[in-house]
């Protein structure tokens, strides 16, 4: 049968791009692999390797140009990608702009789709010259198009800062860290400076530094009383400098476990001063004497947060002086099981004890809180020099959401510990939502967590925490999710919290059934895997299945599960549709886990994806892979079809 003009150009297109590694005769698995590269197709080496032992007919390692041709078809020409592009092609071989728009408004729900965003598309994608110069786009176009980062299933919108960035820094959720130098367990694993550095080029914002006295008048930084190995400050301070902006122009925050001497706080100051110069917050901004700057007004600035002496009036007034040698006196009550041991009882029945320690019944069904009495005063001496340099993040003890709404000032934040945090988000959700609304509230893992394992972030995003601060160093859902959530807004590791976390009229609370939200509808068809990553545990090809997971408030937790394709990493097909209803899309994330199935051992993860909700593109996309340390898998991905109404 005669070749149609079609036919012939893109055979033409092909043979001029491959014929020359070809002149030698056969090519081997490598030279395959280099001359897909060549042609603008991604692909995983091991794959390649694969595909190529089944093509290879004669079993010498080595093949001909007619069975290159069969592996690129097997690669590029995906069943999925040409049922699509054969329902908008009339013939079959192009498509004209006409339906190139079509496609795109259409599928994409890209509404305002015009001539010259098509023409864009066929210029850039579209390989073949006699088909792009007649403004059409080939199969080869089209699937180029598909794996391209414009169908990715994030919303190009968000990967930039679209975000009001104007409102105050507690109004944000803010990408934090917790014992940043730390690259293992918290023990005795090495303490290094790429545990700042990779950090700060995930975005984070907030990064912890544990200063202890070193020798020579050289504060040090590791994780008292432990094994772990020791970092120089100033070393650790020159790192941050060079990557603090690197990924995200907004303010970082440097969060300062301080447990030195005065002389060496003295010494803390000066590295500081010196390191950073004007990026260096040092004084109120005059726009805000008595609130806090937004992340706008703060950006490429660096703020230190630790204890501090004195109001900040007092601190300007000090700018130029002579703070050598000068301490001040630092005193808080620590109280033992104060309100992190808080019982609440709302029983119809109460037991209480009367004065001689009799039981007797009360019929009251209100909150009862039990305060302990034990006090005791923390005295600790702070270094002028040091406590000058605190500014807008004021550490402070968290003692009760009563004392804080009568006592704590604007530029007050407070560190709370997981197991504190959850008791009070149990207990007195509201009260820990109005507090979050005003004050910068930071939660940490608790100190059990010697193996650096990570809390679920989600359940403390829910009530408005700014700072969740997470071990970066251990991958695992905790991670995944953190990653995911800051995605948005560019990376740049401030998110404005939704208007119910910021309003103070607004009676949100997680653990409840939502009135008046907007919730939204989610259906996504799996349509099929790429290039899957292979299993790491052993030789043969894994049992493919697919885990959509929604994180959010407790009542939008969800989990749904594919069937299991066997034997088959490189095009599972599932075809499976899911449906989501999310009452609360402003907290939720979207997560996709690709798993080998095993019966003995358990599933073992081959990949996964997380992303908000609000950050989810409509029509055919595709959903690229990262591994357990966040590293990316392209070209291995999901081809997805996301439809959804709100």
């Amino acid at each position: 049968m005669a070749l149609t003009g079609h036919e012939k150009n893109e055979m033409r297109w092909f043979f001029s791009k491959i014929q020359d590694e070809f002149r030698g005769g056969k090519i081997n698995v490598e030279r395959t692999y280099k001359l897909l590269e060549k042609l603008d197709i991604q692909c995983n080496y091991v794959h390649v390797k694969h595909i190529f032992k089944d093509n290879d007919r004669q079993k010498q390692g080595k093949i001909t140009i007619e069975e290159f041709r069969s592996i690129y078809r097997i690669i590029a020409h995906r069943e999925e990608i040409v049922e699509i592009f054969n329902v908008y092609s009339e013939n079959r071989r192009i498509l004209f702009e006409s339906n190139l728009i079509q496609f795109l408004t259409q599928e994409q729900y890209e509404i305002e789709t015009t001539e010259s965003i098509a023409s864009e598309i066929i210029q850039k994608y579209e390989p073949i010259d006699e088909v792009k110069k007649a403004h059409q786009i080939s199969l080869e176009g089209f699937t180029r198009y598909i794996y391209s980062s414009e169908c990715l299933l994030f919303k190009q919108e968000c990967t930039k800062v679209y975000q009001d960035m104007t409102y105050p820094l507690n109004d944000y959720f803010i990408s934090s860290s917790h014992n940043t130098y730390l690259v293992s367990d918290q023990l005795v694993g090495p303490s290094d400076l790429w545990g700042y550095v990779s950090a700060l080029v995930k975005g984070c914002r907030c990064l912890e530094i544990d200063c202890w006295d070193g020798s020579q008048a050289e504060p040090v930084v590791y994780h008292g009383y432990t094994l772990t190995s020791k970092l120089l400050f100033k070393t650790v301070i020159q790192a941050i400098h060079k990557y603090a902006f690197m990924t995200s122009e907004y303010p970082v925050v440097l969060s300062l476990e301080n447990h030195c001497s005065t002389a060496q706080q003295e010494v803390m100051a000066g590295i500081l001063q010196t390191t950073f110069g004007d990026s260096l917050l040092s004084d109120i901004l005059d726009d805000f004497p008595d609130s806090l700057p937004s992340p706008e007004a703060l950006k490429f600035k660096v703020l230190v947060k630790n204890k501090k002496i004195g109001t900040l009036q007092e601190t300007r007034e000090r700018i130029g002086s002579d703070k050598h040698g000068k301490v001040g006196l630092w005193e808080e009550a620590e109280t033992e099981d104060e309100e992190e041991s808080t019982t609440t009882e709302t029983y119809e029945n109460l037991l209480s004890r009367d004065s001689q320690g009799k039981e007797t019944e009360t019929k009251k069904a209100l909150p009862v809180t039990l305060f302990s009495k034990k006090k005791k005063i923390r005295k600790l001496k702070i270094a002028l020099a040091l406590s000058d340099l605190v500014i807008y993040t004021k550490a402070e003890k968290f003692r009760s959401f009563q004392y804080s709404r009568q006592y704590q000032q604007f530029n007050e934040n407070n560190s709370i510990g997981e197991t504190q945090a959850r008791k009070l988000s149990k207990l007195r959700v509201n009260e820990f939502i109005f507090h979050t609304r005003k004050f910068i509230t930071r939660i940490y893992p608790k100190a059990t967590r010697a193996d650096s394992s990570n809390f679920n972030p989600q359940e403390f995003w829910n009530i408005g925490c700014q700072m969740v601060a997470l071990n970066f160093q251990t991958p695992g859902l905790p991670m995944d999710l953190q990653n995911g959530k800051f995605l948005d807004n560019g990376g740049s590791g401030y998110i404005l919290k939704p208007q119910f976390l910021r309003d103070i009229k607004s009676k949100f609370n997680p653990n409840d059934s939502i009135k008046d939200n907007d919730p939204i509808a989610i259906t996504i068809r799996l349509i099929s895997g790429i290039q899957l990553p292979l299993s790491g545990s052993s030789s043969h090809k894994p049992d493919t299945l697919v885990i959509i997971e929604v994180f959010g408030v407790p009542n939008d937790h969800m989990k749904r599960q594919t069937r299991v394709i066997k034997k088959n990493a490189f095009s599972p097909r599932w075809n499976e549709t899911f449906t989501f209803i999310i009452q609360v899309p402003e907290l939720a994330l979207l997560r996709f886990v690709v798993e080998n199935s095993g019966l003995i051992a358990g599933n073992e993860f081959l990949g996964q994806y997380t992303l908000p909700v609000l950050c989810m593109s409509k029509g055919y996309r595709r959903v690229p892979l990262f591994s357990r340390s966040g590293e990316s898998l392209e070209p291995a991905s999901l081809f997805v079809y996301v439809w959804y109404v709100r």
